[in-house]
């Protein structure tokens, strides 16, 4: 699971508890004029070949944490339960989207979309 704080024109993703470790990463912080798009996707799929694991943990259909290769992007990945992802869509960073895990996806992305200017 994943905390998201933001702090002046920053987004903080603090990912939570042994996810460190599967993922390989305790935090990242992303200025909030990267982030392009923010929307839940609870049907996000954790399948056995929809992805390339370069740094991090995938049991597929359980979990994935960590960074992979998907459909042509770089993708940071922190998600157990599906029901609860979340998508960041972001332009000038080492990742082209965050695919995490969040207590409330819902309140989650009103929260940064009211932080970011579209």
């Amino acid at each position: 699971m994943v905390e998201i704080k933001i702090e002046g024109d920053k987004a903080i993703f603090e990912v939570k508890g042994w996810d460190k470790l599967w993922a390989f990463r305790s935090s990242l912080e992303i200025p909030l004029s990267h982030i392009k798009d923010v929307y839940p996707d609870p049907d996000t799929l954790i399948g056995w070949l929809d992805s390339i694991k370069l740094w991090g943990t995938s049991i597929p259909s359980v979990f994935r944490a960590g960074s992979f290769y998907k459909q042509g992007d770089l993708v940071f990945w922190d998600v157990h339960n599906a029901a609860n992802a979340l998508v960041v869509v972001l332009e000038h960073e080492h990742f082209n989207k965050l695919i995490i895990e969040v207590a409330d996806a819902i309140n989650t992305t009103a929260m940064l979309k009211s932080s970011i200017q579209f």
